[in-house]
C-alpha cells in the first residue's frame, strides 16, 4: 500500500514491550513483503499467532485442469450459467490461468472458512451483493462494484449478505496501484484516476475470541488446514503499509482525449505479469470527426480478459455479450468492433448521444491465457464468426 495506516493499540515504538492490561506482554507479528525489504505491518495479537495443535493436508475439491486455447480463437464466455457448490472461496471456478495469475469466478451466499493464500495476492472483485471482509486487521464492509485487494497471508474470510458473486484474480506476487499514478515517497499524484480519499480499509480491530481455530492456507505445495490454539483475529492493533483494503469501480476517474484513448489510461492496478483495468461510464470521444468506438487492434504481448458488469457495450452489439459476459482475446488475433458497430456509434452521436454507459473489468497478461473447466462449459461457441457475419 502507499500510505501509512495505524488501527487501534499499538505502542510509540517498533519491537519494544507492550503489555496487556494483567502485565501480560502482546505478541507482536510482522507481516512483510520481500524478505524484510519491502511494504509491512506490525500486528498485535493477545496470543501467540505461531501456536497450532494441528495440522493435516487437504485434498483440492476445486477443478484446476488448464487447457491451452487451441485451436487459437477470441472466446465468449457466460458466467450467468455457472454455479458454485461452495463458499466464495471454496467456490471458485477457475476460468483462465496462467503462471503468473489465475482467474475465477464464484457465488455463495455461505460464509467462507477461515483462509490464507501463502501464494500471492488476491484482488477480489464484487459484482453484485454484499458481504463482510474479515480478517487479522479487521473487518471492510464489500459491495457491488468493490476491488477487494487482499496482501498476500492474511488470514481472512468472506460473510455474504445473501447471495454475492464475485471474481477473483489470485496473482503469483503482488498486486499494487500503478507505480506511474506515485510519486517516489508513494502519494498518489495529481493525475492518477483515483486516490487515498477513495481507498476503504479496517478502522478498528476485530477482536475475536475462541481456540481451536482451523484455517486453511494454501501454498505451492498444495492445502492445509492449520488449527491455531487461538483465535487469529485476537489483533489489538496495528501500524504499516499493508493491509487489505477496497476501492471502488464508481470512484475511477475515467481519462478522456478528444480521440479514442487506449486501454492504460483505465489501468486501475497492476500484478507480476498482468494489468487489471476499470471500463466506467465516461464522456465520447469529442472531435468532430472522432471514431468514439475501440479501433481494431492488436496487442501483440497481451491476451485481453473482459468481465462485463454493467451498461451497455455499443462495440459488442451483434456478438451476444451482456452483463455476466466474459470476452478472452488473445494474442495472435486482431480483435475491434462488430460489424456495423462504429457506424451504429456515429450515428448514435450525430443524434445527440454524448456519454457511454459500459461498465468493465480487463485483466491483461503478459503471457497467454490457458482455459479452465469452468470457462469451457458456459461457453458461446458462435462469437468467433460474429466478425465475419
Amino acid at each position: 500500500m502507499p500510505y501509512y495506516r495505524a488501527v487501534g493499540e499499538v505502542p510509540r515504538k517498533r519491537h519494544v514491550q507492550f503489555r496487556r492490561p494483567d502485565g501480560g506482554l502482546y505478541a507482536e507479528e510482522l507481516m512483510g513483503e520481500e524478505g524484510f525489504s519491502s511494504d509491512s505491518s506490525l500486528l498485535y495479537h493477545r496470543h501467540l499467532p505461531t501456536a497450532i495443535v494441528k495440522a493435516e493436508a487437504v485434498a483440492p475439491t476445486a477443478d484446476t485442469r488448464l487447457e491451452p486455447n487451441l485451436p487459437l480463437s477470441p472466446r465468449h464466455f457466460r458466467t450467468t450459467q455457472l454455479s458454485s457448490a461452495g463458499d466464495l472461496v471454496s467456490g471458485r471456478i477457475l476460468l483462465a490461468g496462467n503462471g503468473d495469475v489465475r482467474l475465477s469466478y464464484a457465488t455463495s451466499d455461505r460464509p467462507s472458512e477461515l483462509y490464507r493464500n501463502s501464494m500471492g495476492d488476491e484482488c477480489v472483485y464484487v459484482q453484485e451483493g454484499t458481504a463482510r471482509f474479515e480478517s487479522t486487521y479487521g473487518v471492510i464492509e464489500a459491495g457491488t462494484g468493490d476491488y477487494v485487494v487482499i496482501p498476500t497471508g492474511t488470514i481472512h474470510r468472506w460473510v455474504p449478505a445473501g447471495r454475492v458473486s464475485v471474481l477473483a484474480v489470485e496473482a503469483s506476487g503482488h498486486i499494487r496501484p500503478p507505480k506511474r499514478y506515485l510519486s517516489q515517497y508513494g502519494q498518489f499524484l495529481e493525475h492518477a484516476p483515483y486516490c487515498e480519499r477513495d481507498l476503504r480499509a479496517p478502522a478498528e480491530p476485530l477482536l475475536a475470541e475462541g481456540e481451536e481455530v482451523p484455517v486453511l492456507v494454501r501454498t505451492r505445495g498444495g492445502l492445509t488446514r492449520l488449527v491455531y490454539r487461538h483465535h487469529p483475529f485476537d489483533v489489538v492493533g496495528w501500524d504499516g503499509y499493508l493491509y487489505p483494503y477496497a476501492f471502488n469501480i464508481d470512484d475511477f476517474e475515467p481519462i478522456v482525449k478528444r480521440t479514442h484513448a487506449p486501454p492504460p489510461v483505465h489501468q486501475t492496478f497492476e500484478g507480476p505479469g498482468f494489468v487489471i483495468c476499470s471500463f466506467c461510464p465516461r464522456p465520447l470521444d469529442f472531435h468532430p470527426e472522432s471514431v468514439p468506438i475501440p479501433y481494431n487492434h492488436h496487442n501483440v504481448d497481451s491476451d485481453e480478459f473482459m468481465f462485463y458488469v454493467g451498461g451497455d457495450y455499443s462495440a459488442r452489439k451483434g456478438s451476444g455479450i451482456d452483463v455476466g459476459s466474459i470476452s478472452l482475446h488473445p494474442a495472435g488475433f486482431t480483435h475491434g468492433p462488430q460489424p456495423g458497430a462504429v457506424e451504429a456509434v456515429i450515428d448514435a452521436v450525430a443524434k445527440g448521444v454524448t456519454t457511454t454507459s459500459e461498465k468493465a473489468v480487463m485483466v491483461d497478461t503478459f503471457r497467454p491465457l490457458d482455459l479452465g473447466q469452468g470457462a469451457l462449459a458456459c461457453e458461446d461457441p458462435g462469437y468467433a464468426w460474429t466478425w465475419s457475419r
